[in-house]
């Protein structure tokens, strides 16, 4: 039997910085990141990776603070990170000015704008401010990166499944698919959208989560370095121009519920393009029929669109965190940073 003080089970980049944040907070104290597959290889593999400054709740906009200072940091600190700042062209009826101030940080620092970008096309009714403060990441890229620095001060086993999770004493017993079993103190539970299929289904389902199906399409139209995110807030939607991979990929809201990552089709379907194009058609019509491919899974959404960050026993010895409503990435370091509060002391 292995012996751990705290074991985070996920190393997507929610784990990862998780494990980062309790390392740095408690360096004397063992730690293991168990993932059932290879780092990054879950919801962050497919992540768009996009941070722009902005919450709809009191909660998100205060994560969505933290991060942006936490990633503003990381990148002044090792600039050759795959973090890609990005300028914003927000598209917004006007009807909705008033709330924007209220959804997006001062740190974007909207103004009114006088033109759009010359792919959009905006609506009669709608308004365009430009705004600042967004970066985009090769998340995976990225993780793996985080992973690796942190490989002298924490166990990291990948290809690993729990496959079961029960109380031990003063800690908890993690059974592994691989038959070994590792005792910890404390345990982070970071799993992604495999919310209903491991060993903590009854455990997390009474917080609310559930999994969505996430669609995004690649737009073949090259774009340029200078190029901002263009985003349609109306419809939480927006292309993001990833300049690095040759494309901009255009992310709308697909009202699939209650899907599995373990059978969730990785296949765009004809549905998909048929809601993401009426969206093209709507907004950038020139791109509509430059929309053919793209990239699909799913991610677990928090009631309110905040991550969740929840123990889920009485000693706050077991925590449970993410559910960060297709916003992983974005809220990932204050997710860490809350993980640690609860587990780090």
């Amino acid at each position: 039997m292995k012996s751990a003080d705290i074991a985070v089970v996920g190393a997507g980049i929610t784990g990862i910085l998780a494990a980062r944040e309790l390392s740095a907070r408690a360096p004397s104290q063992s730690i293991v990141v168990v993932e059932r597959g290879e780092i990054a290889g879950g919801a962050s593999r497919r992540s768009a990776g996009l941070h722009f400054p902005r919450g709809g709740t009191p909660r998100a906009r205060a994560f969505a603070a933290f991060s942006h200072d936490y990633y503003e940091r990381l990148l002044a600190n090792q600039p050759a990170l795959p973090i890609f700042r990005l300028d914003m062209s927000l598209i917004a009826r006007e009807a909705r000015a008033p709330a924007l101030s209220e959804k997006y940080l001062d740190r974007a620092r909207l103004v009114r704008g006088d033109t759009c970008h010359p792919l959009v096309s905006p609506p009669p009714d709608s308004g365009v401010w430009e705004g600042s403060g967004c970066h985009y990441a090769d998340v995976p890229a990225l993780t793996r990166i985080l992973a690796d620095q942190l490989r002298d001060r924490v166990e990291l086993s990948e290809g690993v499944e729990v496959v079961g999770l029960e109380p031990d004493g003063d800690g908890f017993l993690l059974r592994l698919g691989s038959g070994g079993t590792i005792r910890a103190g404390r345990v982070v539970l970071a799993p992604g959208p495999w919310l209903h299929t491991g060993a903590w289904k009854e455990l997390v389902a009474p917080l609310g989560a559930r999994v969505k199906k996430i669609v995004a399409l690649h737009i073949d139209r090259r774009p340029t370095e200078r190029d901002p995110v263009i985003v349609f807030d109306d419809e939480d939607a927006f292309l993001l121009p990833m300049a690095r991979r040759g494309y901009w990929l255009f992310s709308y809201t697909c009202q699939e519920w209650d899907v599995s990552p373990d059978t969730v089709s990785a296949s765009l379907s004809g549905r998909h393009l048929a809601e993401a194009q009426e969206l093209l058609r709507r907004h950038a019509p020139q791109l509509r029929t430059a929309a053919t491919s793209g990239r699909v899974f799913c991610d677990a959404y928090s009631p309110d669109g905040a991550p969740l960050v929840e123990a889920l026993d009485p000693e706050g010895r077991l925590v449970f965190a993410g559910a960060s409503s297709g916003s992983g990435y974005r809220f990932a370091p204050a997710t860490a940073a809350a993980i640690a509060d609860l587990v780090a002391r």
